[in-house]
C-alpha cells in the first residue's frame, strides 16, 4: 500500500470516528438530557399551539422538581401531554368563583389571561400527596388534566420540563 493510500485510509477513518462520535454524543443527550415533542391539541392555548415542537430538558428534574408555572411534559401510557404545573406536593388547591386557593391563600394565575380564568369552574378542596403534582392546561376551557381525566401527577411520571419553541420558526422562543 503507497503512502498516499495509507493516507487516505487513515483520513477516511478519522471521519468515521468523528462521525460516530457525533452519534453517540447525539443520542446520549437525546436520551438523557433534552428531547423534542410536539403539541397536539388547543389545550396550552395561546402559550403553546396545536403543532408546534418544543425542545424539553430531561435532565432538570433528575437534580431538581418541578415548580408551580413550570410546563412539563407528562409521560401517559395512551400519549404524552402538556401541562402547566399548579399545585404542589403536600398542598390543598381549590378554585371558588375564579380563584385560586393553594392552602387557603389566593393565589395569582398571571401565565393565563381572564378568559381562560373564568372559565375554569370550581373545583376542590383537593389535598395533593407527597410524591404527586396539580397540573392544569392554560386553555382551561378545553384541557384535560388533573381536573378531568388525568388525575393528580405521579413526580416519576414528569419527565421533562418544557423550554423552547424551535418549529414554526416564526413561533421560535421560550416557553416561559
Amino acid at each position: 500500500m503507497t503512502e498516499t493510500n495509507k493516507k487516505k485510509k487513515s483520513e477516511w477513518l478519522e471521519w468515521a470516528k468523528a462521525i460516530l462520535i457525533a452519534i453517540v454524543i447525539g443520542l446520549l443527550l437525546q436520551n438523557f438530557v433534552m428531547a423534542t415533542s410536539v403539541v397536539e391539541g388547543e389545550s396550552m392555548d395561546p402559550t403553546l399551539e396545536d403543532g408546534e415542537r418544543v425542545i424539553f430538558n430531561k435532565f432538570i428534574y433528575l437534580i431538581d422538581s418541578p415548580e408551580r408555572g413550570d410546563i412539563v411534559i407528562i409521560q401517559h401510557p395512551s400519549k404524552n401531554y402538556v401541562k402547566r404545573v399548579i399545585g404542589l406536593p403536600g398542598e390543598t388547591i381549590e378554585m371558588q368563583n375564579h380563584i385560586l386557593y393553594i392552602d387557603d391563600q389566593e393565589v395569582a394565575q398571571d401565565f393565563i389571561g381572564n378568559e381562560a380564568i373564568n372559565s375554569t369552574g370550581n373545583f376542590g378542596p383537593i389535598h395533593i400527596p407527597e410524591d404527586s403534582y396539580f397540573v392544569m392546561g392554560d386553555n382551561r376551557a378545553k384541557s384535560r388534566d388533573s381536573r378531568n381525566g388525568l388525575g393528580l401527577i405521579k413526580e416519576e411520571d414528569i419527565i421533562g420540563r418544557s423550554e423552547l419553541i424551535y418549529y414554526p420558526f416564526d413561533q421560535w422562543g421560550l416557553t416561559r
